[in-house]
């Protein structure tokens, strides 16, 4: 009953701006109670918009009340807190694996319930009373558990790291400011983490540009996925249409040509499949890296931040979007249209015929480009011999000798008498 009664306790009286029991309680006229410190900062935000309202209740004020400490609540609170101290089960109270433990324990020790970026120490509970009740203390930074703290020592002065030596990249004391970085472009690590903050924001956005993308590009194949499977069933359907027609002179070639569509089918979507696979990784990635910076951009530890910034702020090289070099291909109907001739020719088929069917399946390729021709190997590959009529050609075709011709009189389509065999 009496830990009932403390946890009842402990919600009742908890500032609903940090979640906390109340530190320096204070009412507003509406009646909501909070820490002096943490309606302070919830006003002071909104000090351009000339109207202060209750965050639990959105009562607005035209003035903004003036606050003053709530001592009878204060003592209550001070009681919830010893009670709740003393109700807590032990097992849980102290720190285990994975836990900040207080710094301040002799014996066995408590887990921390805040870490001070000013004393370097982790508190449990009771000993973070201090920070509440002795003035000066009050006015240290607190911050949720970390084991961190020690990264704010300077390792050469044993003093508190709080500037940051851009010359040099990496975080200073004082000391350091006035001994071996003397001279050196320096401001203080919250102006530089202010910085570093609108770069992440930047980061961040190009993160969220790629993913976008990059999920353009999975659909785009998706997409291309779904033409060649509705290619390959319809090239399978006509195919299976005609081959009935033929099937008792050619039951073997009709399987033949089935197969290889299921194969080459198979291959296509594979080959998509496997680029949209390291499409989805490449998000996953980004998505990993945007969680981290993410927590990084909340740590309230400027040297943690400094520190571990410009590792979490690389991005890799992006996977060039597939995109580009897929081209509209009409798949498989080319195999359709072969079979369909092949029907017709049947009674007088010779065995040459057979060739143009398989063809159709092997040259479909969902990622290739055919590249402009360059070289004299790769023109003669569309050259032709061809005899030009003296009657309708030019003139001026006359007056080129045969030997200076060459071997054809082929030429380039787009530079007239330049022969293709040059």
């Amino acid at each position: 009953m009496e830990q009932q009664g403390a946890q009842m306790d402990s919600a009742k009286f908890c500032c609903s701006i940090c979640l906390d029991l109340l530190k320096d309680p204070v009412m507003i006229p509406c009646g909501h109670s909070y820490c002096m410190s943490c309606i302070t900062d919830c006003w002071d935000g909104e000090e351009h918009k000339e109207i202060y309202s209750c965050p639990q209740c959105s009562q607005t004020f035209t003035t903004r009340p003036v606050l003053g400490k709530n001592t009878m609540l204060q003592d209550v609170v001070e009681k919830v807190r010893k009670i709740r101290l003393q109700a807590a089960p032990p097992d849980l109270c102290y720190a285990g694996p994975g836990d900040v433990a207080c710094d301040f324990c002799t014996t066995r020790k408590r887990k921390a319930l805040k870490s001070c970026l000013a004393c370097l120490a982790s508190y449990c509970e009771h000993h973070l009373q201090p920070h509440y009740d002795i003035a000066p203390l009050k006015k240290h930074k607190l911050m949720k558990p970390s084991t961190n703290l020690q990264e704010n020592i300077c390792s050469n002065h044993d003093e508190v790291m709080k500037m940051f030596c851009r010359t040099d990249q990496q975080c200073i004391c004082y000391l350091c400011s006035v001994d071996e970085h003397k001279g050196h472009d320096t401001v203080s690590a919250a102006a530089e983490r202010k910085e570093r903050q609108k770069e992440l924001g930047v980061i961040r956005q190009k993160i969220q540009q790629r993913i976008q993308d990059t999920e353009k590009d999975v659909k785009v194949l998706q997409q291309e996925v779904e033409e060649i499977n509705r290619s390959a069933d319809k090239a399978v359907e006509d195919s299976e249409e005609i081959f009935t027609q033929l099937i008792t002179l050619m039951e073997k070639r009709r399987s033949d040509v089935k197969q290889q569509i299921r194969s080459q089918q198979k291959e296509e979507v594979s080959r998509a499949e496997e680029v949209q696979e390291k499409l989805k990784q490449e998000i996953a990635e980004l998505r990993r890296k945007d969680a981290e910076l993410e927590q990084l951009s909340h740590t309230e530890d400027h040297i943690h931040f400094l520190q571990n910034y410009p590792s979490l702020s690389c991005l890799s090289e992006s996977t060039d979007p597939p995109s580009t070099n897929i081209r509209p291909l009409s798949y498989f109907e080319d195999v359709t249209a072969a079979v369909s001739e092949l029907r017709e020719k049947l009674q007088d088929l010779p065995t040459e015929e057979w060739s143009k069917i398989s063809p159709g399946l092997t040259n479909v390729d969902v990622f290739h480009v055919p590249q402009e021709p360059k070289t004299r190997k790769e023109f003669l590959q569309y050259s032709c011999k061809m005899r030009l009529d003296p009657n309708t050609a030019e003139t001026h075709t006359h007056s080129v000798p045969a030997a200076s011709r060459g071997c054809c009189s082929v030429t380039h389509r787009d530079k007239p008498g330049m022969c293709v065999n040059w």
